[in-house]
């Protein structure tokens, strides 16, 4: 029989975050090294310099999965959209303006969630999702996910996001991403 791992997941504001940004960027450097992500040194170094703006923003939040001796093994951060957000802009089809306002309290952008490859599987994913979401007071979050990523696909929607359009993150040589919400509202649920 295998051991038990103690797992944790530790809430995260900005500045904390930023002081546990190796954590963050080895988890980060992991899971998206693998297909269909393919990141190099230099994604994952560029990655970390929007990391530290982020952390800056208001409303920032982050979870940190750790097992017992400390090893990072999932992450989860964002930072609610305020009205010049650009994620809307970058869908390849318009949705109507009720959907795309963004008020700064609206919808939470999950810039990333992550779980290093041995760990999968086992809920840390959920449970960094749930701790991230537990401690913010929006309407929605939104989130892009490369559609070749079938078990993040699959996750999200069972977690009860749906796709509303498709975007290119970053510019048009992006790789095209699926664009998902999920509606918090205690009277859509």
């Amino acid at each position: 029989m295998t051991p038990r791992v103690t797992i944790t997941i530790e809430g995260l504001e900005g500045p904390a975050a930023l002081r546990s940004a190796e954590a963050f960027r080895l988890i980060y450097a992991h899971a998206f090294a693998e297909p269909p992500y393919d990141e190099t040194e230099d994604d994952v170094a560029a990655a970390f310099r929007r990391f530290s703006v982020q952390t800056r923003k208001p409303g920032f939040r982050a979870a940190l999965a750790r097992t017992g001796d400390g090893e990072a093994i999932g992450m989860a951060y964002g930072h609610p959209l305020g009205p010049d957000a650009v994620w809307w802009d970058e869908l390849t089809e318009p949705v109507p303006d009720a959907m795309r306002r963004e008020d700064g309290h609206r919808t939470f952008g999950l810039m990333e969630l992550a779980v290093r490859g041995s760990w999968r599987g086992q809920g840390v994913a959920r449970r960094v999702h749930g701790e991230l979401l537990d401690a913010v007071d929006v309407e929605r979050v939104l989130l892009n996910v490369h559609p070749a990523s079938e078990a993040a696909q699959a996750a999200y929607r069972a977690w009860g996001y749906r796709k509303v359009g498709q975007a290119r993150p970053g510019g048009s040589d992006a790789d095209l991403h699926d664009v998902m919400l999920l509606d918090l509202r205690r009277d859509h649920l």
